[in-house]
Order: C-alpha cells, then sequence, then structure tokens
C-alpha cells in the first residue's frame, strides 16, 4: 500500500507564507511526477503546480511567481512554498503521484487526503 501525507496547512493572513509537503511511504520503487491540486468550497478540483522526476515544473497561471514546487526525491518528498498568499488561495490542497510504480512495471495514481489552507485577516 502506497500512502501520500500532506502536512503545513494552516490559517494565514493575506501576504503570508506557507510551506505544505507530501510524503509518500509503502512499498515504492519509483515515483513520476508528482503534483499539488487544491479545490475551494463549491468549486472543482484545480491545478495548483506539478513536478517531474527530472525537475521539470508547470504551474497555473494564478501562482506562478508566488509559488513554487520542489521534490527530494531520496525522501520521496514534494514541497509547496506559498509566498504573497491571498484570500482567494483558500482551499483545501491535494498531493498527487500520478505514477507511483510499485514494481518495475507496475504502478498506481495515488492522491493524499488533503490538507485545508485559509488565508483570511
Amino acid at each position: 500500500q502506497v500512502r501520500l501525507v500532506e502536512s503545513g496547512g494552516g490559517l494565514v493572513q493575506p501576504g503570508g507564507s506557507l510551506r505544505l509537503s507530501c510524503a509518500a511511504s509503502g512499498s515504492i520503487f519509483s515515483i513520476n511526477a508528482l503534483g499539488w491540486y487544491r479545490q475551494a468550497p463549491g468549486k472543482e478540483r484545480e491545478l495548483v503546480a506539478t513536478i517531474t522526476s527530472s525537475g521539470s515544473t508547470n504551474y497555473a497561471d494564478s501562482v506562478k511567481s508566488r509559488f513554487t514546487i520542489s521534490r527530494d526525491n531520496a525522501k520521496n518528498t514534494v514541497y509547496l512554498q506559498m509566498i504573497g498568499l491571498k484570500p482567494e488561495d483558500t482551499a483545501t490542497y491535494y498531493c498527487n503521484a500520478d505514477r507511483v510504480y510499485i514494481t518495475r512495471y507496475s504502478y498506481l495514481e495515488v492522491w493524499g487526503q488533503g490538507t485545508l489552507v485559509t488565508v483570511s485577516s
């Protein structure tokens, strides 16, 4: 069984910063892309940022220049550094691993349970 566990969410004032972490655990051979998604109340889940195993990144336009995604392959962990937070960033943030290889040829898609980020004064 493979699990993704997020941490680092919380309440922050507008303009503040937070750093989210997501650690993968279990029987893992390798992991392809890792990503962060978010879902605000009453809205659909949306992409925030992704990072490939080689370090290539992709961001939603709404977070470019404010959010930075990174990963530590040795720790099977992905991070999301968020600065300049805005009230519209309020959402539950989910970590995703699109292909977690549990053997050389078998893989799973895995989602974390989510961590709540609230931006409010």
